[in-house]
């Protein structure tokens, strides 16, 4: 099977096609002719050496062929259209950079990253995408994401070929509403035996290091919820339902955005920032200077 001379055209009749699931409506949204559409369609199935579409009830289905190239084109077309927005921030004499950035990661964080590496001369365009990390880093490996921010790493692969940069550290602290912090800062970390706890959930790279050191401290809070989100976490902790972890780094944002007060430090409680970016022979100048600023 020779396909050094796919024709993108055929391939893209072919998208058309099995979205629309008929040759028919492909040919409405494109405004061609049946036989047009039918004519490329047959080419690219001779070219490729398989039948990519078959008959399903009334609607036209991709073969197991199909949805391999399927996924392929969706690929291509992704790309392209990402080529195109790149060329046209080019004329705008902008730099373009997709940023995914973990629902575990701090936002704040997340900002202060962005920030930083935001300040070269040239103009940014800046697109954020909040997703679960499993999904993120899908979305890097397919070139859709210049960079990953997340607080844990992730190791490369044969089929996952990434590299986690530490960007950035920090010391925790506990907070809570001005009634919490009052009642449980008093002999603390000995006052959170059956305090009003929320936590990230057990997938998040902080948890197991909260739960072991509550184990360390002898103490047993009592757990209000689990949150998947950093955010969703934040704000509940904000409406006075537990007291929650935060890096001492935002200490004064904790205060100015969520009205939340100190209840103790945990110092020996530590979260990491990283940058996953994805192996490129060319890199993208603002993940470099974000790699490149030392972590605090």
């Amino acid at each position: 099977m020779k396909t050094a001379g796919l024709n993108f055209r055929h391939l893209y009749f072919f998208r058309v096609v099995a979205t629309e699931g008929s040759v028919t409506r492909a040919a409405e949204r494109l405004g061609l002719a049946i036989q047009t559409i039918s004519t490329q369609i047959s080419a690219l199935e001779q070219q490729v050496g398989k039948a990519l579409l078959t008959q399903q009830g009334r609607r036209l289905v991709p073969t197991e062929a199909g949805r391999v190239a399927m996924t392929y084109a969706e690929q291509i077309f992704q790309l392209g259209d990402r080529m195109q927005e790149a060329l046209e921030e080019v004329d705008a004499g902008r730099i373009r950079l997709s940023v995914g950035i973990s629902d575990s990661m701090p936002k704040l964080i997340a900002t202060r990253l962005l920030q930083a590496a935001l300040s070269l001369e040239q103009q940014v365009r800046l697109v954020c995408m909040e997703d679960e990390f499993e999904s993120l880093l899908a979305d890097l490996a397919l070139h859709k994401l210049d960079v990953v921010l997340t607080d844990r790493p992730v190791r490369a692969s044969a089929t996952l070929k990434v590299f986690s940069h530490l960007v950035g550290e920090s010391e925790m602290q506990l907070y809570g509403t001005r009634s919490l912090a009052r009642k449980y800062s008093r002999d603390f970390p000995h006052s959170l035996n059956g305090a009003p706890l929320l936590l990230p959930t057990r997938n998040n790279a902080l948890r197991g290091r909260i739960d072991a050191w509550l184990l360390q401290q002898g103490v047993r809070p009592d757990v209000m919820g689990e949150f998947e989100d950093n955010a969703m976490l934040n704000t509940f902790g904000r409406s006075g339902m537990g007291l929650f972890f935060a890096p001492a780094a935002l200490a004064a944002d904790m205060y100015e955005q969520f009205d939340a007060h100190l209840v103790g430090s945990a110092p020996e409680l530590r979260e990491q920032f990283y940058a996953i970016s994805s192996e490129r022979k060319i890199r993208h100048p603002v993940v470099e200077a974000m790699l490149n600023t030392s972590p605090r």
